[in-house]
């Protein structure tokens, strides 16, 4: 079985909403890093020194590869990245290998061979 890891930097009032939608979508778990921070286009607005941006968290989801691009497609819509500039952004990379899933590949092994 291979995996892909997505990696989603999600508003922090909508980290929950993006988690139940990723399980709804076939992820089996999800790891969040809170207070991420970052920059897009637009630099930052201060306003006597203080950042006036909304605080991120940042989701590891390491999925089935069969899998990814529909759990990738449905966190974004259910985090609005494309309706707003700087309400996230999501992204999958390859995975060579992984250890630890077993119980994951036991739960995908079923679900996996229905999408194929």
């Amino acid at each position: 079985m291979h995996f892909k890891l997505l990696i989603a930097f999600v508003e922090d009032d909508k980290t929950e909403k993006v988690m139940d939608a990723a399980r709804q979508a076939g992820a089996t778990g999800t790891t969040v890093i809170n207070h991420a921070r970052g920059e897009g286009l637009q630099k930052t607005k201060t306003f006597l020194g203080l950042t006036l941006e909304t605080q991120r968290d940042m989701l590891l989801l390491l999925v089935e590869e069969h899998l990814s691009r529909k759990i990738l497609d449905k966190i974004a819509q259910v985090g609005e990245f494309d309706s707003r500039p700087g309400a996230g952004i999501a992204f999958q990379i390859d995975v060579e290998d992984a250890v630890g899933v077993t119980h994951q590949v036991r739960k995908l092994s079923g679900l996996v061979e229905e999408e194929i």
